[in-house]
């Protein structure tokens, strides 16, 4: 690995912990607050491509399991992944690989370096799959049903989708620039 994906990897991550100090909105009907830190997760992937952007944000999850507080809220440490973020944390891990894939078969059918491609590659990925397997962790985590788990996540949609939009822009912005003495 040369030093410039070092680099990367590493500014992604510190990137990522930044996003940790936006202060939470707390939602009333569920333990998951509203963060901007899988905004983070999304640029990794975006940004970094499938594997940069997976080592960076298994980094993160290693600073979380040793107990340092780089999760919103100055939380950490291993319970935090048996708790009701655990889903979101281990869909965080799955992101930027997923959203790799999916921006290759896409681009297939939509040009690879089309804003749409990456826009619809990071809803599927941040928004479908990342919320099937938050919602299944919650729904057991609380011992609630699936319905009233997809209802309760319901919440985070529209600013997820803000958010994917703005990793979108982003992304398009940045490539040409990170890819250029690639």
């Amino acid at each position: 690995m040369k030093t410039r994906d070092v680099t990367q990897i590493a500014l992604m991550t510190a990137l990522i912990i930044a996003l940790a100090f936006v202060p939470v909105i707390p939602v009333a009907i569920i333990p998951v607050p509203i963060v901007l830190q899988n905004f983070g997760i999304m640029l990794a992937g975006l940004l970094l491509g499938g594997k940069k952007g997976t080592i960076s944000v298994a980094i993160l999850m290693v600073m979380v399991a040793v107990g340092l507080p780089v999760l919103t809220g100055g939380h950490g440490g291993a319970i935090t992944f048996v708790g009701p973020t655990g889903g979101y944390l281990l869909s965080w891990l799955l992101m930027p690989s997923l959203m790799a894939l999916f921006n290759r078969l896409l681009s297939k059918v939509i040009d690879k370096n089309s804003f749409w491609n990456v826009l619809i590659s990071t809803i599927i990925v941040s928004i479908i799959i990342s919320y099937t397997i938050a919602i299944v962790w919650i729904s057991v985590q609380m011992h609630i049903t699936l319905k009233q788990s997809l209802l309760a996540n319901m919440v985070f949609i529209p600013g997820d989708i803000i958010k994917a939009v703005i990793a979108a822009f982003v992304a398009k912005r940045l490539l040409p620039i990170i890819n250029k003495n690639a």
